[in-house]
């Protein structure tokens, strides 16, 4: 079932996975994952579930911020040769709190093509639940680890 009403073009996709509930991911991120040449995930672990699940077999390896700016180089010459890539988080949407940020940059520097699939947001989902006022909120990722870095 196609339900994308564009033809899917060569870029980078930053595709939005479920948080929690594999049911939470959309139609259009399934597609899309089907589609990609490459899918760049943040723990090859926990993609390949996903992928396991939606019975989607493509090649994939981890980007993290360990490894990112060493897939630069691969990723920037499968784009330009005109491939589909996309970047997924282990939960969530890519790059909120989580690795992609050098390689949006450098997508941009060459003037590729960058595709949002939204999906299920973390901090949104957790706003409206919460009872607190939802006209202006601030986010500021998540809290250190280590205590002494609030000091």
């Amino acid at each position: 079932m196609n339900l994308n009403n564009n033809k899917f073009k060569p870029g980078l996709y930053c595709v939005a996975t479920p948080i929690g509930n594999m049911g939470d991911i959309s139609f259009r991120a399934i597609e899309t994952l089907r589609k990609s040449d490459l899918i760049l995930c943040e723990d090859t672990r926990v993609s390949k579930n996903i992928l396991k699940k939606f019975e989607i077999k493509k090649k994939i390896i981890s980007n993290h911020k360990f490894n990112e700016t060493k897939n630069l180089k691969l990723v920037l010459e499968l784009l330009k040769n005109n491939k589909i890539v996309s970047l997924v988080s282990d939960a969530g949407t890519p790059l909120i709190s989580d690795p992609g940020y050098k390689l949006i940059q450098s997508v941009i520097k060459n003037k590729i093509r960058i595709t949002p699939v939204p999906g299920v947001s973390a901090v949104t989902t957790s706003l409206i639940v919460s009872g607190a006022k939802t006209d202006k909120f601030s986010f500021l990722g998540f809290l250190p680890k280590n205590k002494r870095k609030y000091i």
